[in-house]
């Protein structure tokens, strides 16, 4: 496994990100733990989580498998850098959110990271993200409950996930100005086929020192070999969500194509070829790949050695050709 430092921090991490989102609702505990078992005995050292994944009336049930995986000592937990986030109503019914059970007051902010620490039977969170932006909390407020987290011990860092660029500004001017850390990664959708964030939100993480954690690096399995495995019958997750809203456009679909396509004729697997790209990128600290098997992990981990020429490289950017940087890519 090869590492990094995340962002402008001294800590070090590797460059997969073990996802843990299917944990609960599509792969079982005793399962989840021999994959994250895998992931720790190949390296793999940065956990992600949030504290709404397991969804539904199962919120918080990823939580709870990790820290059953903690629980069974062995220096899990010593050996990992575990992310979650806040932000998402925690009921467990269709009921609208009670006021302050969602988003980033200063009062949820304590009750979630008091609930999530219960839920993975942990003392300290290495890095606790906000899962989107708080149009109505002042940054201020938000830096203040960070801080006092930080001072009692429960958190280490603090990121965000699915923000603006000016956003990302925003929260560290603020920070600056206060005399807090402020952000250090930024967790955003980010691949082959969506690369707006190129435009603003990657310059800006770069600018203020924040990792960048791609989420989605498959697009929801649309550059995992998803045409190849359509013609072999076993297609299955093309058939709904991110990948199947693509290719119903006849536009992606051919680009798609040429894409495994090419690497076809290189001898490449798309779904390795697609995380080897996202980690040549500047600022990338490292994907978040979700494996619901242990096969899906281990093919994560050959992405880490492989090496694309700069032939692959360059017909990848025409295939998928990026935004261009702001503000250039919409004015003169």
């Amino acid at each position: 496994m090869k590492y990094t430092q995340l962002g402008r921090t001294g800590l070090k991490v590797s460059r997969l990100v073990l996802g843990t989102m299917n944990f609960g609702p599509q792969t079982n505990e005793a399962d989840s733990h021999s994959i994250m078992d895998a992931a720790l005995g190949a390296g793999v050292n940065f956990f992600d989580t949030a504290n709404a994944y397991g969804w539904g009336a199962n919120k918080g049930r990823t939580e709870e498998i990790i820290g059953s995986w903690f629980a069974k000592g062995g220096d899990r937990r010593d050996k990992t850098v575990l992310a979650t986030k806040l932000y998402a109503d925690m009921s467990l019914d269709d009921s609208p959110p009670w006021p302050n059970h969602d988003r980033l007051s200063a009062l949820n902010i304590r009750r979630s990271v008091e609930a999530s620490l219960r839920r993975l039977k942990t003392d300290y969170i290495d890095l606790y993200q906000f899962h989107h932006v708080d149009r109505n909390t002042p940054f201020e407020e938000i830096w203040q409950a960070i801080d006092v987290l930080v001072q009692q011990g429960k958190i280490l860092y603090a990121g965000s996930s699915n923000f603006a660029g000016w956003h990302i500004a925003r929260a560290n001017e603020t920070a600056r100005r206060l005399g807090s850390y402020g952000l250090v990664s930024e967790q955003c959708l980010y691949n082959l086929a969506e690369r707006r964030a190129e435009m603003e939100v990657v310059p800006a993480a770069q600018e203020y020192g924040l990792g960048v954690i791609p989420w989605s690096p498959l697009h929801g399995g649309l550059l995992g070999g998803v045409l190849r495995k359509e013609r072999e019958g076993g297609a299955a997750r093309s058939s709904s969500g991110r990948s199947a809203d693509a290719l119903a456009n006849t536009t992606v679909r051919a680009q798609v194509q040429a894409y495994e396509d090419l690497l076809a004729k290189h001898g490449l697997e798309p779904g390795e070829a697609a995380l080897a790209w996202l980690l040549t990128r500047p600022g990338v600290t490292g994907p978040i790949v979700g494996p619901r098997t242990a096969e899906q992990l281990e093919s994560a981990l050959r992405a880490v050695e492989l090496e694309l020429s700069e032939e692959v490289l360059a017909s990848l950017d025409e295939i998928f050709p990026g935004p261009g940087p702001s503000p250039e890519a919409f004015a003169w």
